[in-house]
C-alpha cells in the first residue's frame, strides 16, 4: 500500500469514528483575507476534538490553545475553519499518519497596518490613528490567550500594573505578510500591537502587547 492510500485510510477511519461520537461542523475555507467566512461551507461532517489524547481520557487545560480533530480529513485542507454553533477551530497541520492538529479559536480579530509615514521636514501629524490604519485581515477566528507576565510601562507610576504579553495564533492567507508594529484589534475591543510575527507550517505564531489607550 503505498502512502498516499494508507492516508485516505487514515482519514476515512477518522471520518467513520467522528460519526459516531462528534457533532455535525461546518468546513469554512477562506477565500478573502477581509472576509474569511464568505459564502456557504464546502463540507459539513462530524468531528470530534480531544486534548491530544486520542484515548479520551483527559482533559484540557489552562493555556492550551492545541486539540486533536477527529474528522475525514479527505474533505478539509490545512487553514480551514470548522465551525458550529457552540465552537470554532482551525486546522493548523495534517501531517503524514499523524492525528490533524486544530487550534481552538477564542477571539475574533483584524489585523491592521498603522500608516507609515513617508515624508520629511515639516509635515502633519503622523502617528497612527483608526482612521489611517489598513485593514489586512478582518473577521479571522483566532487563539488569543496570555503570554508573559508582562512588563512595566514607561511612566511606571506606583498604581500602574504591567502591559500584559499576549499569544496569538491563526491561519496564514497567501499574500498577506505581517510584521512587527502592525495593530490587531479582537470582538471585545481589546488592542494589540505585534511584536514578533512567525509564519510557520501551522500558520502565524504572534506575539503581541497589549496596547496603551
Amino acid at each position: 500500500m503505498d502512502a498516499a492510500k494508507l492516508q485516505t485510510k487514515v482519514y476515512k477511519g477518522y471520518g467513520k469514528a467522528a460519526l459516531r461520537i462528534g457533532p455535525l461542523y461546518s468546513v469554512y475555507r477562506p477565500a478573502d483575507p477581509l472576509n474569511p467566512l464568505a459564502g456557504v461551507p464546502v463540507a459539513t461532517l462530524n468531528a470530534s476534538f480531544n486534548a491530544e489524547d486520542m484515548t479520551y481520557s483527559r482533559p484540557n487545560k489552562y493555556g492550551k490553545p492545541t486539540w486533536f480533530a477527529l474528522l475525514d480529513g479527505t474533505q478539509t485542507l490545512v487553514g480551514d475553519y470548522i465551525i458550529n454553533s457552540d465552537k470554532t477551530y482551525f486546522i493548523a497541520a495534517m501531517q503524514q499518519t499523524l492525528p490533524i492538529l486544530a487550534v481552538d479559536c477564542n477571539r475574533v480579530i483584524n489585523v491592521l497596518r498603522p500608516q507609515q509615514q513617508t515624508g520629511v521636514g515639516a509635515v502633519g501629524y503622523g502617528g497612527d490613528t483608526d482612521a489611517n490604519e489598513t485593514p489586512l485581515m478582518t473577521g479571522w477566528p483566532a487563539s488569543v490567550l496570555q503570554g508573559t507576565k508582562g512588563e512595566k510601562n514607561e511612566v511606571n507610576l506606583p498604581g500602574d500594573v504591567r502591559n500584559p504579553w499576549w499569544q496569538i495564533l491563526l491561519p496564514a492567507f497567501p499574500g498577506v505578510i505581517l510584521r512587527t508594529a502592525d495593530i490587531v484589534t479582537d470582538d471585545i475591543d481589546r488592542r494589540y500591537i505585534i511584536s514578533s510575527a512567525e509564519q510557520t507550517d501551522l500558520g502565524w505564531r504572534i506575539t503581541a502587547q497589549s496596547a496603551q489607550t
